[in-house]
């Protein structure tokens, strides 16, 4: 008996249009190794995005609009004892931690039992002030000008993308959650700008919040959250790594950090003059009212919303 479905024995048959959406999740995890993983990486200074290997893009616009599905739970870390090169591009890393805390037990020269106590922890042990072992944290994204149909991508952000303070309502990763999170919001639930700090000799991400997920694009970003594809995006790959180093971490309130939301610039109502004629009427007296008690100040996400002001 043959394996083989009538669908495709009939090389002159035509897949229908209701089964020919793509694969969903059940097949990609079947799949294993066979599907290639999409990322991002901000290599250059720019936007590249890649599948597999190869790069198949490049933008080179200073921000992009994300949303953020799901993230790896600890910071990760690795060290190279060679600095890097392209005769060493894609080697393993001499050491790495998937939880910051301690070595993996694959790494190869294991520098120390904790990372608290490594000598490769300490700032100067790497280029200049930075520390020789550097901090990761992995993202996985879908863009935000399209969540329904973007694909997952993963982003890896460096260390000086991760911690630090809020500087004129730009912030770092950190700096950023806590500040989502002090509007009792989930940073999935909002659209985040990812921009390029052009002042910093490496890249360096800010990140700032545009506007609020609808109902369903919730829906949808809580499904690609967990897909395979999130899952695979946040898992710790210690060939890939990002130089970048660590600053203090600052907790950021939100009143401290400025409004919530992104406020688009509205354009002007254009005013067209025209020749009015007003015919003349009898006075009209009014009756003078006491004027109402003000209503109290409330909190509301309306209000957040036009209180923002662009700092560029």
């Amino acid at each position: 008996m043959s394996t083989d479905l009538s669908l495709f024995r009939d090389k002159s048959a035509t897949i229908p249009a209701h089964l020919n959406k793509g694969l969903d999740d059940l097949t990609k995890s079947l799949m294993g190794g066979a599907s290639l993983s999409k990322r991002i990486s901000i290599m250059g200074g720019c936007w590249r995005m890649f599948v597999g290997s190869e790069e198949i893009a490049k933008v080179e616009e200073r921000s992009i609009d994300v949303v953020i599905v799901n993230a790896a739970a600890k910071t990760s870390r690795s060290f190279h004892k060679e600095a890097y090169s392209e005769a060493n591009k894609g080697k393993l890393p001499d050491c790495w931690s998937s939880d910051g805390v301690k070595p993996d037990s694959r790494a190869e020269s294991p520098q120390s039992s904790a990372c608290a106590t490594c000598p490769m922890n300490i700032a100067g042990s790497g280029l200049g002030t930075s520390r020789a072992c550097r901090f990761q944290r992995r993202l996985a994204v879908v863009l935000a000008n399209d969540v329904e149909s973007s694909d997952v991508f993963q982003l890896v952000l460096p260390a000086q993308s991760i911690f630090g303070k809020a500087e004129n309502g730009k912030m770092p990763l950190e700096a950023y959650a806590k500040f989502i999170g002090g509007h009792s919001l989930s940073i999935s639930s909002v659209v985040t700008e990812l921009k390029f700090d052009t002042n910093s000799a490496t890249p360096k991400l800010f990140l700032r919040a545009v506007r609020a997920l609808t109902e369903e694009e919730m829906n949808v970003v809580a499904e690609k959250g967990q897909s395979p594809d999130a899952l695979a995006a946040i898992t710790f790959n210690p060939s890939s790594n990002d130089s970048a180093s660590k600053v203090a971490t600052t907790n950021v309130a939100p009143e401290e950090a400025g409004p919530l939301f992104r406020e688009e610039p509205k354009p002007k109502p254009k005013v067209k003059l025209e020749a009015v004629v007003v015919e003349e009427a009898a006075p009209v007296v009014r009756e003078k009212k006491n004027p109402a008690a003000p209503a109290p100040e409330t909190k509301n996400l309306e209000a957040v919303l036009s209180s923002w002001g662009d700092d560029e």
